[in-house]
């Protein structure tokens, strides 16, 4: 089974890439790929720019990477309460690519920020439309403030953050299996 994790932010410390990557880690290693989406940078989606020019190749690769996943796991990066604009602009892309995006793939639908609702808005977002565009979210997850909760070194600090979350991702592993 392939797995592909990704924080669906640009930032180059982006604690939602941290979150996706330590969700990864409870699966087989062999089987996972982060992704970085700075791998897939794209000009700003219009109607023009694409009559124009077509599909940009970094919003053709995403889409590719997409297609490779049995479960995704993405952890939703959020600005004012909302996703993020350059992440948004790739699934803008990706969407005119490929309409059902998600392809009925399955989902692990994660957020985290530095404050204490955990990017909970933007999840809530994600979860009302990556089912339209295809996606099978079998669970979700939201870690609130991140700089207390989280070490990279240690993972979840909080024990009943750290229990709800392994939960989560029993949840996961037993509709996959």
């Amino acid at each position: 089974m392939k797995v592909i994790a990704f924080g669906a932010s640009y930032s180059t410390t982006s604690i939602n890439r941290q979150f996706a990557h330590y969700a990864a880690t409870y699966f087989r290693s062999e089987d996972v790929e982060v992704l970085n989406l700075l791998d897939y940078v794209v000009p700003m989606f219009t109607v023009d720019v694409e009559s124009a020019k077509g599909h940009p190749e970094g919003a053709k690769q995403f889409v590719a990477k997409l297609e490779e996943a049995d479960l995704l796991i993405i952890s939703m990066g959020e600005h004012n309460g909302s996703y993020e604009a350059a992440f948004k602009n790739l699934f803008d892309w990706a969407s005119r690519i490929k309409s059902k995006t998600f392809d009925q793939t399955k989902m692990l639908l994660l957020s985290t920020s530095p404050g204490s609702r955990g990017g909970k808005s933007v999840l809530a977002q994600a979860e009302e439309r990556f089912p339209r565009h295809g996606a099978e979210i079998l669970a979700s997850f939201s870690l609130p403030n991140f700089d207390q909760n989280f070490s990279s070194n240690k993972g979840i600090l909080v024990d009943d953050l750290r229990t709800s979350f392994e939960a989560t991702i029993q949840k996961v592993k037993a509709k996959i299996i």
